[in-house]
């Protein structure tokens, strides 16, 4: 891919295929929503059982006396929602679960979309995530063995839909536009993760904890509807796409594999470095992501000393900065390609931003903890500057082997995700043993996993065509 792909313009930005990445912007941002809500409510769920010794308040005077006095803590009131004493050795758990579910189905469902065809198994993933998030408060009553079986099964379904939408965009994409494309739709993550950190806790204060899988899980089911009635697996067969958007788009992928697929080259694949280049800095900015996606809402609500509502609403402003770096990140690297800059350069220098310039934030946050403007600044810039990889390494698979793009992004992902199991459950031990120190490790343990993957990436990272990857040297194994 490092030729200069055509540079003829087609329909813009009323075309369907930003009608499709729009409509897969709402479904990753349904998927974060019920990923995530499980993080804010946990302030509520595990709070101390004395919650339970004020039942002879009535919820309506206590929700009133609330919305009059919005600063007080949730223990000051009842929401009829049952508290579960879950150490943060079993919280960090319960967050990785949902991981583990996720690498389970990641290559299986790459694999099959790319044969079987995308929509309905990334829809089916939705609407399986949708009904279990509803499920949730249910089998919390049930014991924390029920709520880590749960949360695995929603990370088995998420899985599917995750990796599908690549197969998706290997044939609706032209090449200048990947990274539009691609962050449109990527942008969801992080407007989803805005919403749910702002609204979370005012849900738990309000309605009480249950209520929040109640909302985005039913949110969920009416999206899955959308999903089914647009979503078409690639032009050719959509009934609504114009001629000439569609001549657009083949003629933009002429170069591209449309054959059936063959046997995977394994073998090939395991040998080749720019792929581990991909692979390992899938590992690295999951570790730090997860992190921050995760435990945000708890670094907040113990370092800042604020409420569950306050919490979730400066929990939410990083995600305001990485909805927005998303987007514009992927109009620059096709403005910069439009310029006739090598792809693999604009590739290598938003991964370096998006590894580099987080690291540097989370670094900084144990010395400033002291100033609470400082380290909200610091925790907006994070998740920001880190999604500036979604124009680097994130979409490198459609660079370097189009034809097992759904396939490889489920191995990367595999790789993020193993990232997100071991630093979910390390984060829970180290600040159980003492919550300054055990965070100051955490940040210092991330930044070292970022330059790993950054130099990993600089030193191998490709974006031609890999020889394995191409119709006429298929490699079987």
């Amino acid at each position: 891919m490092d030729e200069k792909p055509s540079t003829r313009k087609g329909p813009g930005f009323c075309s369907l295929r930003y009608g499709l990445a729009l409509i897969m912007h709402f479904s990753n941002f349904t998927m974060i929503t019920q990923r995530v809500s499980l993080s804010i409510a946990i302030i509520a769920m595990v709070n101390s059982t004395e919650q339970h010794n004020i039942s002879n308040i009535s919820t309506e005077g206590a929700l009133a006396d609330t919305l009059s006095n919005p600063s007080r803590s949730i223990k000051e009131f009842d929401t009829e929602a049952s508290v579960y004493e879950w150490s943060p050795e079993t919280q960090g758990i319960i967050f990785s679960s949902i991981n583990y579910g996720i690498i389970l189905t990641l290559i299986p469902s790459g694999y099959l979309a790319g044969i079987f065809g995308a929509k309905h198994m990334l829809g089916a993933g939705l609407l399986i995530s949708s009904v279990l998030t509803l499920f949730t408060p249910l089998a919390a009553n049930f014991g924390v063995i029920l709520v880590i079986v749960i949360r695995a099964v929603q990370g088995m379904a998420q899985g599917m839909a995750w990796t599908g939408q690549f197969t998706i965009w290997a044939k609706w994409a032209p090449p200048l536009e990947r990274s539009k494309l691609t962050s449109i739709a990527g942008s969801g993550v992080a407007f989803g993760s805005f919403i749910i950190l702002s609204v979370g806790g005012l849900i738990c204060q309000a309605l009480g904890w249950p209520f929040i899988f109640y909302v985005f899980g039913s949110i969920g089911c009416v999206c899955c509807l959308l999903w089914f009635t647009v979503i078409y697996d690639d032009p050719m067969h959509h009934p609504c796409i114009s001629i000439r958007e569609k001549e657009h788009i083949m003629s933009s992928l002429a170069q591209q594999p449309s054959s059936p697929r063959r046997s995977v080259p394994i073998k090939a694949m395991v040998r080749c470095l720019p792929l581990w280049a991909i692979f390992t800095g899938f590992f690295s900015h999951f570790w730090l992501c997860t992190i921050i996606i995760t435990y945000l809402p708890t670094y907040i609500s113990s370092m800042l000393h604020v409420n569950i509502r306050d919490s979730g609403v400066l929990s939410s402003l990083p995600f305001i900065a990485a909805s927005s770096c998303t987007i514009l990140g992927g109009q620059l690297a096709d403005f910069l390609l439009s310029r006739n800059l090598r792809l693999i350069t604009v590739r290598k220098l938003f991964s370096s931003l998006g590894l580099l310039l987080p690291s540097l934030c989370a670094m900084a946050l144990p010395f400033v903890a002291s100033s609470y403007m400082t380290t909200i600044i610091l925790l907006i810039l994070i998740p920001g500057t880190s999604n500036l990889c979604d124009s680097g390494f994130i979409i490198n698979t459609l660079d370097i082997a189009p034809r097992y793009s759904s396939f490889l992004m489920g191995i990367s992902r595999g790789f993020g995700l193993i990232a997100g199991i071991i630093s979910s459950t390390a984060t829970g031990f180290l600040i159980s043993q003492n919550s300054e120190s055990g965070w100051r490790n955490v940040f210092f343990l991330s930044a070292a996993v970022n330059m790993f993957g950054l130099v990993f990436y600089l030193t191998f990272g490709q974006a031609k065509i890999q020889d394995w990857a191409k119709e006429e040297n298929l490699t079987r194994l």
